[in-house]
């Protein structure tokens, strides 16, 4: 299946601030040669930062991908705070190295969304989860099964960004969000759901598979 890809390489979001790193380094080498080095290392950067390259959404209906690029800092049974049911929780940091594009783990509806502001904890703390800035997406696949997404804002993240509303339809590996400089996305599988994933497993934004729903959902 191929992911909805409506942006080029280098995500939207990067646009403005590749465009004044460029300009910074142009003008500092014109005037100054030499002393520019540090601002094009600046440019390589925020392409690196920005980068958003398309991805192959790997196998069927059943399969969540993982919404982000980056480690997995969290595999456990836990309680969904947003649908109030127990779940399995599968967590993804990302650090400043990791392309930031978030992506819908399965193919489903927007249900509901929910925006919480809070702090900006560093991302990779369990507490994170439950007091950074935040926004979550309740998504219901065709088969019934509840998957939830949460956007996590990070020690040096200022600024989630999500297009979708309630009612929307995501195909697995669709480019829904984005969330600046460092971060974290968690998601929610029901209990009876299948791990693929493994505590400190490096994975990429809809290319990796993290887990398996129940065949009746």
């Amino acid at each position: 299946m191929s992911a909805s890809y409506p942006h080029p390489i280098i995500a939207r979001e990067g646009w403005p601030f590749l465009a004044v790193t460029v300009l910074v380094a142009a003008a500092t080498g014109w005037l100054w040669s030499w002393w520019s080095t540090p601002f094009w290392l600046a440019v390589l950067f925020v392409l690196q930062f920005f980068r958003d390259p398309p991805r192959q959404a790997p196998g069927d209906s059943h399969s969540v991908v993982s919404p982000a690029d980056g480690r997995v800092v969290a595999v456990e049974r836990s309680r969904d705070p947003y649908l109030e049911r127990d779940a399995i929780k599968v967590s993804v940091f990302m650090n400043v190295f990791n392309a930031h594009s978030n992506r819908s783990p399965v193919d489903g509806e927007v249900k509901k969304r929910w925006y919480n502001s809070g702090r900006f904890l560093n991302a990779a703390l369990d507490k994170a989860s439950l007091e950074n800035e935040r926004n979550a997406l309740w998504l219901r696949t065709p088969g019934g099964a509840d998957v939830t997404c949460v956007q996590i804002a990070g020690l040096v993240a200022r600024r989630i960004l999500c297009y979708v509303r309630e009612g929307d339809v995501l195909a697995r590996g669709q480019r829904f969000g984005f969330i600046r400089f460092g971060s974290r996305v968690e998601v929610y599988v029901p209990p009876d759901a299948t791990l693929v994933a493994a505590l400190g497993d490096k994975v990429h934004a809809t290319s990796t598979v993290i887990a398996k729903l129940p065949r009746h959902a």
